[in-house]
Protein backbone atom coordinates (compact mmCIF):
# COMPACT_ATOMS: atom_id res chain seq x y z
CA UNK A 1 0.00 0.00 0.00
CA UNK A 2 1.32 3.35 -0.69
CA UNK A 3 0.46 6.85 1.33
CA UNK A 4 -0.10 10.52 0.35
CA UNK A 5 -1.88 13.07 2.15
CA UNK A 6 -5.67 14.74 1.07
CA UNK A 7 -5.94 18.46 1.99
CA UNK A 8 -9.42 20.18 2.64
CA UNK A 9 -7.64 23.62 1.19
CA UNK A 10 -10.57 25.33 3.19
CA UNK A 11 -10.18 28.04 5.59
CA UNK A 12 -6.52 28.75 7.12
CA UNK A 13 -5.11 26.08 4.22
CA UNK A 14 -6.82 28.82 1.37
CA UNK A 15 -3.41 30.38 1.90
CA UNK A 16 -1.16 28.52 -0.90
CA UNK A 17 1.75 29.01 1.36
CA UNK A 18 0.55 26.76 4.02
CA UNK A 19 -0.34 23.99 1.52
CA UNK A 20 3.17 24.29 -0.28
CA UNK A 21 4.81 23.95 2.94
CA UNK A 22 2.21 21.00 3.84
CA UNK A 23 3.52 19.27 0.33
CA UNK A 24 7.35 19.88 1.22
CA UNK A 25 7.22 18.39 4.66
CA UNK A 26 5.21 15.13 3.14
CA UNK A 27 7.67 14.44 0.57
CA UNK A 28 10.53 14.71 3.49
CA UNK A 29 9.13 12.30 5.55
CA UNK A 30 7.75 9.77 2.72
CA UNK A 31 4.44 10.41 2.19
CA UNK A 32 4.16 9.61 -2.15
CA UNK A 33 1.34 11.97 -2.99
CA UNK A 34 -0.26 15.42 -2.16
CA UNK A 35 -3.98 15.25 -3.15
CA UNK A 36 -6.37 18.63 -2.64
CA UNK A 37 -10.31 18.92 -2.11
CA UNK A 38 -11.48 21.05 -5.22
CA UNK A 39 -14.68 22.81 -3.76
CA UNK A 40 -15.69 26.03 -4.16
CA UNK A 41 -16.94 25.91 -0.06
CA UNK A 42 -19.36 28.35 0.08
CA UNK A 43 -22.05 26.36 1.80
CA UNK A 44 -19.40 26.14 4.94
CA UNK A 45 -19.01 30.03 4.63
CA UNK A 46 -15.29 29.48 4.57
CA UNK A 47 -12.25 30.50 1.70
CA UNK A 48 -11.12 28.26 -0.92
CA UNK A 49 -8.66 27.68 -3.29
CA UNK A 50 -7.63 27.30 -6.66
CA UNK A 51 -6.37 23.49 -6.67
CA UNK A 52 -4.40 23.71 -10.02
CA UNK A 53 -2.64 27.29 -8.98
CA UNK A 54 -2.22 25.22 -5.19
CA UNK A 55 -0.80 22.12 -7.16
CA UNK A 56 1.22 24.45 -9.52
CA UNK A 57 3.47 25.60 -6.43
CA UNK A 58 3.39 22.52 -4.93
CA UNK A 59 5.11 21.06 -7.83
CA UNK A 60 7.89 23.73 -8.07
CA UNK A 61 8.63 22.70 -4.30
CA UNK A 62 8.91 19.06 -4.68
CA UNK A 63 10.43 16.54 -6.43
CA UNK A 64 9.12 12.90 -6.59
CA UNK A 65 5.34 12.80 -4.86
CA UNK A 66 2.14 12.73 -6.93
CA UNK A 67 0.09 15.78 -7.12
CA UNK A 68 -4.07 15.72 -7.74
CA UNK A 69 -7.50 17.01 -7.25
CA UNK A 70 -9.37 14.92 -4.70
CA UNK A 71 -12.29 15.18 -6.53
CA UNK A 72 -12.63 17.76 -9.27
CA UNK A 73 -16.23 18.37 -10.40
CA UNK A 74 -15.60 17.65 -13.98
CA UNK A 75 -18.43 19.24 -15.30
CA UNK A 76 -18.19 22.71 -14.11
CA UNK A 77 -15.34 22.80 -15.75
CA UNK A 78 -15.02 23.45 -19.14
CA UNK A 79 -13.27 20.27 -20.88
CA UNK A 80 -11.14 22.37 -23.24
CA UNK A 81 -9.56 24.95 -20.67
CA UNK A 82 -9.42 22.25 -17.74
CA UNK A 83 -7.40 20.28 -20.22
CA UNK A 84 -4.99 23.20 -21.03
CA UNK A 85 -4.99 23.50 -16.66
CA UNK A 86 -3.77 19.68 -16.70
CA UNK A 87 -1.12 19.47 -19.15
CA UNK A 88 0.38 22.73 -17.55
CA UNK A 89 0.40 21.07 -14.30
CA UNK A 90 1.22 17.70 -15.64
CA UNK A 91 4.86 19.52 -17.67
CA UNK A 92 5.57 21.82 -14.76
CA UNK A 93 5.71 18.60 -12.31
CA UNK A 94 7.54 15.96 -14.36
CA UNK A 95 4.45 14.05 -15.42
CA UNK A 96 3.26 13.68 -11.70
CA UNK A 97 -0.25 15.07 -11.80
CA UNK A 98 -2.73 12.52 -10.83
CA UNK A 99 -6.60 13.83 -12.13
CA UNK A 100 -9.16 12.84 -9.35
CA UNK A 101 -12.74 13.47 -11.24
CA UNK A 102 -16.44 13.13 -10.32
CA UNK A 103 -19.90 14.05 -10.47
CA UNK A 104 -19.09 16.75 -7.56
CA UNK A 105 -21.02 15.88 -4.03
CA UNK A 106 -22.16 19.34 -3.62
CA UNK A 107 -25.07 19.98 -6.01
CA UNK A 108 -25.14 24.01 -4.50
CA UNK A 109 -22.04 24.32 -6.38
CA UNK A 110 -23.82 24.06 -9.87
CA UNK A 111 -27.39 25.06 -8.73
CA UNK A 112 -26.51 28.36 -6.98
CA UNK A 113 -24.52 29.32 -10.17
CA UNK A 114 -27.55 28.50 -12.14
CA UNK A 115 -26.29 25.13 -13.98
CA UNK A 116 -28.10 21.97 -13.81
CA UNK A 117 -26.61 19.06 -11.96
CA UNK A 118 -24.99 17.06 -14.31
CA UNK A 119 -26.28 13.41 -15.33
CA UNK A 120 -23.74 10.58 -15.32
CA UNK A 121 -23.94 10.47 -19.19
CA UNK A 122 -22.76 14.06 -19.05
CA UNK A 123 -19.75 13.32 -17.11
CA UNK A 124 -18.82 10.06 -19.06
CA UNK A 125 -18.62 12.37 -21.88
CA UNK A 126 -16.72 15.19 -20.38
CA UNK A 127 -14.02 12.73 -19.44
CA UNK A 128 -13.95 11.17 -22.55
CA UNK A 129 -13.36 14.85 -24.09
CA UNK A 130 -11.10 16.24 -21.76
CA UNK A 131 -9.17 12.33 -22.54
CA UNK A 132 -9.19 13.22 -26.15
CA UNK A 133 -7.84 17.43 -25.96
CA UNK A 134 -5.17 15.73 -23.53
CA UNK A 135 -3.40 12.76 -26.06
CA UNK A 136 -1.94 15.50 -28.16
CA UNK A 137 -4.23 14.52 -31.15
CA UNK A 138 -6.71 16.45 -33.46
CA UNK A 139 -10.24 16.26 -31.81
CA UNK A 140 -13.38 15.38 -33.91
CA UNK A 141 -16.58 14.90 -31.36
CA UNK A 142 -20.13 15.86 -31.58
CA UNK A 143 -21.99 14.80 -28.78
CA UNK A 144 -24.97 15.10 -26.54
CA UNK A 145 -23.01 17.77 -24.69
CA UNK A 146 -19.53 18.52 -26.23
CA UNK A 147 -18.92 19.34 -29.89
CA UNK A 148 -14.84 19.63 -30.88
CA UNK A 149 -14.70 20.61 -34.54
CA UNK A 150 -11.04 19.58 -35.37
CA UNK A 151 -9.15 21.11 -32.44
CA UNK A 152 -5.51 19.98 -31.32
CA UNK A 153 -4.24 21.44 -28.04
CA UNK A 154 -0.18 21.99 -27.06
CA UNK A 155 1.85 21.22 -25.49
CA UNK A 156 0.22 17.63 -24.44
CA UNK A 157 1.09 16.15 -21.08
CA UNK A 158 4.38 14.26 -20.71
CA UNK A 159 2.13 11.33 -20.71
CA UNK A 160 -1.53 9.80 -20.09
CA UNK A 161 -2.33 11.72 -16.87
CA UNK A 162 -4.35 9.14 -14.85
CA UNK A 163 -8.26 9.85 -13.77
CA UNK A 164 -8.79 8.70 -10.61
CA UNK A 165 -12.38 8.27 -10.29
CA UNK A 166 -14.49 9.94 -7.06
CA UNK A 167 -18.08 8.59 -5.74
CA UNK A 168 -19.40 5.72 -3.85
CA UNK A 169 -22.08 4.40 -6.39
CA UNK A 170 -21.85 1.19 -8.18
CA UNK A 171 -21.93 3.75 -11.32
CA UNK A 172 -18.80 5.33 -9.79
CA UNK A 173 -17.48 2.10 -9.70
CA UNK A 174 -17.93 0.90 -12.88
CA UNK A 175 -16.28 3.95 -14.56
CA UNK A 176 -13.42 3.75 -12.46
CA UNK A 177 -12.82 0.64 -13.84
CA UNK A 178 -13.19 1.77 -17.24
CA UNK A 179 -10.16 4.62 -15.96
CA UNK A 180 -7.09 4.35 -13.59
CA UNK A 181 -8.20 4.49 -9.89
CA UNK A 182 -11.25 4.60 -7.69
CA UNK A 183 -11.32 7.11 -5.13
CA UNK A 184 -13.54 6.93 -2.15
CA UNK A 185 -13.97 8.09 1.35
CA UNK A 186 -13.55 6.40 4.55
CA UNK A 187 -13.84 8.36 7.21
CA UNK A 188 -16.57 10.86 8.78
CA UNK A 189 -16.47 14.51 9.84
CA UNK A 190 -14.98 13.98 13.09
CA UNK A 191 -12.19 12.09 11.87
CA UNK A 192 -13.35 8.49 12.90
CA UNK A 193 -13.39 5.57 10.24
CA UNK A 194 -16.37 4.54 8.63
CA UNK A 195 -15.63 2.09 6.83
CA UNK A 196 -13.79 -1.30 8.39
CA UNK A 197 -11.68 -3.24 6.67
CA UNK A 198 -13.74 -6.25 6.05
CA UNK A 199 -16.28 -3.30 4.64
CA UNK A 200 -13.52 -2.31 1.73
CA UNK A 201 -15.29 -3.18 -1.29
CA UNK A 202 -13.75 -5.67 -4.10
CA UNK A 203 -12.43 -3.36 -7.18
CA UNK A 204 -10.49 -4.83 -9.94
CA UNK A 205 -8.37 -2.26 -10.23
CA UNK A 206 -6.71 0.63 -8.22
CA UNK A 207 -8.33 1.64 -5.04
CA UNK A 208 -7.52 4.71 -3.53
CA UNK A 209 -9.07 5.30 0.29
CA UNK A 210 -9.27 8.47 1.88
CA UNK A 211 -8.80 7.83 5.70
CA UNK A 212 -7.33 9.16 9.42
CA UNK A 213 -5.55 7.32 11.42
CA UNK A 214 -2.60 8.39 14.62
CA UNK A 215 0.73 9.23 14.17
CA UNK A 216 2.43 5.37 14.29
CA UNK A 217 -0.73 3.59 13.41
CA UNK A 218 -0.70 0.87 11.76
CA UNK A 219 -3.94 0.86 8.79
CA UNK A 220 -1.96 -3.12 7.13
CA UNK A 221 -5.20 -4.29 7.45
CA UNK A 222 -7.08 -2.18 4.44
CA UNK A 223 -4.03 -2.96 2.35
CA UNK A 224 -4.91 -6.78 2.97
CA UNK A 225 -8.51 -6.12 1.96
CA UNK A 226 -7.29 -4.64 -1.43
CA UNK A 227 -6.57 -0.67 -0.62
CA UNK A 228 -3.68 0.40 -2.89
CA UNK A 229 -3.87 4.03 -1.39
CA UNK A 230 -4.44 5.73 1.79
CA UNK A 231 -5.06 9.78 1.44
CA UNK A 232 -4.83 10.64 5.34
CA UNK A 233 -7.58 13.17 5.54
CA UNK A 234 -6.21 16.93 6.62
CA UNK A 235 -8.86 18.78 7.49
CA UNK A 236 -8.46 22.34 9.58
CA UNK A 237 -12.17 21.22 11.35
CA UNK A 238 -10.61 18.54 12.85
CA UNK A 239 -7.16 19.90 13.98
CA UNK A 240 -5.23 23.22 13.63
CA UNK A 241 -2.40 23.94 11.93
CA UNK A 242 0.43 23.10 13.93
CA UNK A 243 -1.31 19.25 14.68
CA UNK A 244 -2.05 18.68 11.07
CA UNK A 245 1.79 19.46 10.47
CA UNK A 246 3.14 17.70 13.03
CA UNK A 247 0.96 14.78 11.68
CA UNK A 248 2.49 14.78 8.29
CA UNK A 249 5.84 14.98 10.10
CA UNK A 250 5.11 12.06 12.14
CA UNK A 251 5.25 10.14 8.70
CA UNK A 252 2.85 7.54 6.67
CA UNK A 253 0.87 5.03 9.05
CA UNK A 254 2.43 1.21 8.99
Amino acid sequence: MRYGINVAILGGLAEPGRVIEFAREAEAAGWQALMVWDHLAFTWGVPSADPFVVLAGAAQATSTIRLGTSVTPLVHHRPELLARSVAALDRLSGGRFVLGAGLGGMKAEYTRFGLPYPSGAQFDEALDVLSALLSGEEVHHRGDHYTVDGVRLAPAPERRVPFWIGGTSPAAARRASRWDAWIIPGDEEDGSMSMTPDQVPTHDGCLALIGTSAAGESVAAYGEAGVDWWLEHLHERRADHDTLLARIRSGPPR
